[in-house]
């Protein structure tokens, strides 16, 4: 289930507040300027299904979504417990980052934390199917898929060559309680 931790960024041992209500989840997180929705992810992944598959599913939300956001693009980024480049992709994530455009996922199948640096709290929002999640450019931040991911989510990309993490140098994501914390 989605939920959302808040931390003081100066005190990672306790969370000030946790929810799942995911009315309140959106109110908090769009009172810092970060859309949280829940959308319906009806189509069903199996092993055989492509990425044209999941984003012709759902084709019509895309559209709506690149013709607010002005996205150019969009991909599916399938993480599986096999994939080979695990280790790699979460370490590279797992520390504090800004991009240049807005990094908007929808996640259609499992689950990650993203990790929200905002004025002086950290928001651990735990996204799961059905979760739409836009951070917007210059947003500090970090993502976790844990040591065994397993999550499929639709990516939009105003530059059509993706995204490029700037990173902060700031060592804040080692302090806060990792995926495998959070996910329970």
């Amino acid at each position: 289930m989605s939920t959302l931790y808040v931390y003081n960024d100066k005190d990672a041992g306790q969370a000030d507040l946790t929810t799942e209500d995911q009315n309140e989840i959106a109110r908090i997180l769009g009172r810092k300027g970060i859309q949280f929705e829940q959308w319906e992810a009806n189509f069903p992944i199996t092993a055989d299904s492509t990425a044209d598959d999941i984003l012709n599913a759902y084709a019509d939300s895309i559209e709506k979504l690149q013709q607010e956001g002005g996205y150019q693009t969009a991909d599916v980024i399938n993480m599986t417990p096999n994939h080979p480049d695990k280790i790699a992709l979460r370490n590279k994530f797992l520390n504090e980052h800004t991009h240049s455009e807005d990094e908007v996922r929808f996640f259609v199948k499992g689950d990650g934390v993203f990790y929200l640096h905002l004025d002086d709290g950290v928001y651990a929002v735990r996204c799961c199917k059905n979760d739409l999640i836009s951070v917007p450019a210059n947003t500090r931040h970090w993502f976790d898929m844990g040591d065994s991911p397993n999550f499929t989510a639709v990516r939009l990309f105003t530059n059509p060559d993706g995204w490029v993490a700037n990173f902060t140098g700031e060592k804040i994501a080692d302090e806060f309680p990792r995926y495998e914390a959070l996910a329970k």
